[in-house]
């Protein structure tokens, strides 16, 4: 967890770029490296659809939001991918469960906007 999916993107490329995203990610979320996902989300496109990458997070501030949406769209501006759509999913650290148990109770506090964090939220 995070979860970094890419739709519309060759996937020998995004296996290019894995290491980069991940260490730039790591860096700006303030996480490990290993708690970094990426994937290549393969759908079928009915209307036109643009290239887009889907961010799965638990919130923070918004600066490190727009850091990561900054990062990404220069990344993938200096291979040629222009026009690329980033948005975030906002998970909810209490309704995301690990082997049926939820990663945090109602009894403990999360405040990633405070600067607080819960053990184990990526």
């Amino acid at each position: 967890m995070p979860y970094l999916r890419f739709k519309g993107f060759p996937s020998e490329f995004l296996r290019s770029i894995a290491p980069q995203v991940v260490e730039d990610f790591a860096q700006i979320v303030s996480i490990a490296k290993e708690k970094v996902k990426i994937e290549s989300l393969l759908s079928e496109a009915i209307t036109q659809v643009p290239l887009s990458v889907e961010i799965l997070m638990f919130p923070r501030k918004q600066e490190v939001h727009d850091a990561v949406a900054a990062k990404l769209n220069r990344l993938l501006q200096d291979f040629g991918y222009e026009q690329v759509h980033l948005f975030f999913v906002i998970l909810n650290p209490l309704l995301y469960y690990k082997n049926g148990e939820p990663l945090v109770s109602t009894g403990q506090s999360y405040g990633p906007s405070e600067g607080a964090s819960v053990q184990g939220i990526g």
